[in-house]
């Protein structure tokens, strides 16, 4: 135990990931609050989307720590699609804003503010988590390609949020439903202008979370710079 907190302390991982765990606890608090004001569950599932959301940072920090000693392309190849299956689910607690409106059991500023808590951990959860998965591929396979990958994914969690959000697709229906998924990616991919709010919504999620992870990678650098 001594010596993985040592390692995530070497990283810079050690106080943010207990940063990271108070502010979900914040949240986790906050709705445990409304469900005692109010009586009502209404916003239970925002527990269960940022367990999901926590699930790629996991991933990311053990592949982070150890990827010197994974020698296999195989098993480093399995550990990636691993994490960027699940990856979309952290960006993906942003579009529970669609479910913000007025109730007269709670405040709307109160909801306002606990589904933005929920929002900002997911964002931040998959943000770190991208920028610890670029960091060990830059350190492996040089900056290029870390960088590569990195766009590579946010493209590819914005078509998931879409997915998740709109098709209700889960990251587990790969395996447990991975035919009518399969069916339901080709024809967007084969009829792209039968579905324009897929490659719309994909588009401008994409430029979004790549302008957003640039700047928080410009915010990492100079620290980097210095060390």
């Amino acid at each position: 135990m001594s010596s993985f907190i040592s390692s995530l302390r070497e990283n810079n991982r050690l106080s943010v990931t207990v940063i990271l765990a108070l502010s979900c606890l914040l949240s986790v608090s906050l709705e445990a609050f409304r469900v005692y004001y109010s009586d009502y569950g209404t916003y239970l599932f925002l527990i269960w989307n940022l367990f999901l959301a926590i699930l790629p940072y996991v991933i990311s920090t053990f592949f982070l720590l150890y990827y010197k000693k994974i020698r296999s392309i195989f098993l480093t190849v399995t550990i990636l699609s691993a994490w960027l299956l699940i990856f979309p689910n952290a960006p993906y607690i942003v579009t529970d804003f669609f479910h913000l409106e007025p109730r007269a059991t709670v405040p709307y500023w109160f909801d306002l503010g606990l589904i933005l808590s929920f929002a900002w951990n997911g964002l931040m959860l998959g943000f770190i988590s991208l920028y610890d998965v670029q960091t060990a591929l830059g350190r492996r396979f040089g900056a290029f390609k870390g960088w590569v990958f990195s766009i590579f994914s946010l493209v590819v969690g914005s078509f998931g949020i879409y997915l998740g959000r709109y098709e209700r697709f889960n990251s587990w229906d790969v395996l447990t439903n991975p035919v009518s998924l399969f069916i339901d990616i080709a024809d967007r991919f084969i009829h792209p202008f039968s579905h324009p709010r897929t490659m719309l919504m994909t588009l401008l999620f994409s430029i979004v979370l790549i302008f957003g992870y640039v700047t928080l990678s410009a915010l990492f650098r100079p620290r980097r710079a210095e060390k």
